[in-house]
């Protein structure tokens, strides 16, 4: 039962709708793994309306990062790579970048991050995003609410509002569906997972020189004319 998170007991909404999600996905795995259900196989990935992406929209390379705000991996990738991924190639018009939200354990501190983060706005969306990923190694202490509520209030969320952002039904909805369709539709089980221009990498960069490594030679590529 996802009841506390590190000893912070999260508003029962969010706890009951990913517990929800979380046992639909749960038994559609199961289920398809027994040769009950058909494996669907997954079209290349594509930023939705209700995705948040960064970049110039018509940019040739696209990235799309599936990511969880409770996932130190993805922490890891946010802290090592994306700077240089945002400096280099999204500022600069060659790449239109997306994330997708997903859900790991501890599932209701990532739902409540992205809720929060969804709050704050588009402006502020990526900024928030941010914030929750670098505080990450706090959490050890075991008090996040207060951590997310601070957070928040650096991006004009104040109490009030922190409280309604976890309470609104409708955007918990939202973010779980938004996971379970990451899961289920999109076949992605692990986090971080990256595509680019629709193909899935095999290995995560864990530096930016490993991220220039896959995208210098797309855009060597496409300067020579080729795609």
């Amino acid at each position: 039962m996802l009841a506390a998170v590190a000893g912070i007991a999260l508003y029962s909404q969010v706890q009951e709708t990913v517990v929800r999600m979380l046992n639909r996905r749960a038994f559609a795995v199961a289920m398809t793994a027994a040769g009950l259900l058909p494996r669907v196989a997954a079209a290349a990935p594509s930023a939705l309306p209700d995705d948040m992406s960064l970049g110039r929209p018509t940019a040739k390379i696209e990235v799309i990062e599936y990511a969880s705000l409770s996932c130190p991996h993805c922490a890891h990738f946010n802290e090592a790579v994306f700077p240089s991924l945002k400096a280099k190639y999204i500022d600069t018009g060659l790449v239109r970048y997306t994330l997708k939200e997903m859900l790991t354990e501890p599932a209701t501190v990532a739902a409540a991050g992205f809720l929060m983060a969804r709050c704050a706005g588009p402006s502020k969306y990526f900024k928030v995003v941010d914030e929750v990923f670098r505080s990450q190694p706090r959490w050890q202490a075991g008090n996040i609410k207060p951590i997310l509520q601070e957070i928040g209030a650096a991006n004009g969320i104040d109490e009030a509002k922190f409280n309604a952002c976890l309470q609104d039904q409708t955007a918990i909805d939202a973010v779980t569906a938004r996971a379970q369709r990451a899961a289920q539709q999109d076949g992605v089980n692990g986090t971080p997972t990256i595509f680019v221009n629709g193909k899935r990498l095999e290995t995560v960069p864990l530096t930016a020189v490993q991220m220039d490594d896959v995208l210098l030679p797309i855009i060597t590529a496409m300067a020579k004319g080729g795609r």
